[in-house]
């Protein structure tokens, strides 16, 4: 069982929150909350795809040069060597969750 209360914490970007659920070399599965007004650094994967499970909140999605604004119980699939970048351009936190196949570690280039 994995729950907030007991997966592993990490903090990111501005103020951003992640939570582990699933941490394996062949998948991940993470929690992440970003407060109003925050954005990651744009970026793709070499191998690994993701998919973005809005929870609450809204989540804008720069995907190769398109924004993709997404609501909760709203999902958006990140293919391999897609530039993209997360944003919360709202004024409430929003919450989703990713799952990558394979993990992301060692695995991201930064394009800023």
């Amino acid at each position: 069982m994995i729950s907030e209360a007991t997966a592993e914490h990490y903090q990111w970007g501005d103020n951003c929150d992640g939570w582990y659920l699933l941490k394996r070399e062949d998948m991940s599965i993470i929690h992440e909350r970003m407060p109003p007004g925050t954005r990651e650094t744009r970026h793709y994967h070499c191998q690994s795809r993701q998919f973005f499970l809005v929870l609450s909140g809204e989540l804008t999605m720069e995907l190769e040069g398109k924004l993709h604004t997404l609501s909760a119980q709203q999902g958006i699939e990140i293919a391999p060597q897609a530039k993209h970048q997360a944003q919360n351009c709202s004024d409430t936190e929003v919450e989703f969750v990713v799952i990558s196949h394979p993990t992301t570690r060692g695995d991201r280039i930064n394009l800023e």
